[in-house]
């Protein structure tokens, strides 16, 4: 599962670095790792060149830096904080997208950064100079981005986008990922994607949480589960514990680039319920006789 590298590491530099030192050390990394100066490793320095853009935006920015150094990537994750089990005293750790919180003490812990749009990298660079891009000297290529929907991303979508003030109609190929770009010969697009209320990506991977009553992960059954194609049945064991990964095997995204698909997990939460009759009491209250 692959995890984020410290934002700190990213531009080298200490987490006691003054503003001044985070501009120069952007300035360098970002010279160094422009796409433009890597024509044979264009894809690792794209990659590369996201991370250090990402890096400068949250630690040139005092509060964006300051939930950071508390929280990490977390801060800006969609649901990577929720409401309700976060607080000043709250612990967490992140498994691929998911992650995981234990709090002693109440609170919404909500952050005012989950989901916070890093933007296009490539623009960022070209205001940091003054707008001008040191390494090209051809013809500008004109540069837009894109907000689509999560399924949009998965499946592709046609658009109709306004480019140099005419109206162009555009094919999106189902497998993007956020931050993709796409060259369409006179201008390139790149692309950010709204979070999905069911379902998280990571590359090719799709994750979903689902919750299951106590008896039925004591006794197993049955369940459906959603998948980005349609719910589909998958059997729960018996003695199933909270937090237990089930893999669908290639019910993820199509990959862009080659053959398949990814897959998907499912994570089985079992629900405790808030109230309880009187009846439900009594229940529980035998099964306490009897160890359970």
């Amino acid at each position: 599962m692959a995890t984020k590298s410290d934002y700190y590491d990213i531009l080298g530099v200490s987490k006691g670095a003054s503003a001044e030192e985070i501009k120069k050390a952007y300035r360098k990394q970002a010279l160094e790792w422009h796409p433009d100066k890597h024509k044979d490793e264009k894809e690792a320095a794209e990659r590369r060149f996201k991370e250090i853009n990402e890096a400068y935006q949250i630690l040139s920015d005092s509060q964006k830096r300051s939930a950071y150094d508390q929280f990490g990537h977390d801060a800006f994750s969609p649901g990577g904080m929720p409401g309700g089990f976060g607080g000043p005293f709250a612990q967490s750790g992140r498994y691929g997208p998911f992650t995981y919180t234990y709090t002693t003490t109440g609170g919404d812990g909500g952050s005012p950064f989950a989901g916070f749009d890093f933007g296009d990298p490539f623009e960022i660079f070209e205001q940091f100079f003054g707008g001008g891009n040191p390494f090209r000297q051809a013809r500008q290529i004109l540069r837009y981005s894109i907000t689509i929907d999560f399924m949009e991303a998965i499946k592709g979508v046609a658009k109709e986008v306004s480019v140099g003030g005419k109206k162009r109609k555009i094919k999106i190929p189902g497998g993007v990922d956020e931050g993709s770009r796409i060259n369409f010969g006179d201008f390139i697009l790149s692309i950010n994607i709204r979070p999905h209320e069911i379902f998280e990506r990571d590359g090719d991977d799709i994750f979903a949480r689902v919750a299951i009553p106590y008896s039925l992960a004591v006794l197993g059954g049955t369940i459906e589960v959603p998948t980005i194609d349609g719910g589909v049945k998958i059997r729960v064991r018996p003695g199933t514990q909270s937090g237990t990964m089930v893999r669908l095997r290639e019910q993820g995204v199509s990959r862009l680039r080659g053959r398949g698909r990814g897959d998907e997990y499912i994570r089985i939460n079992v629900l405790v319920p808030e109230k309880l009759t009187r009846e439900h009491k009594s229940v529980i209250e035998e099964l306490k006789k009897v160890g359970l």
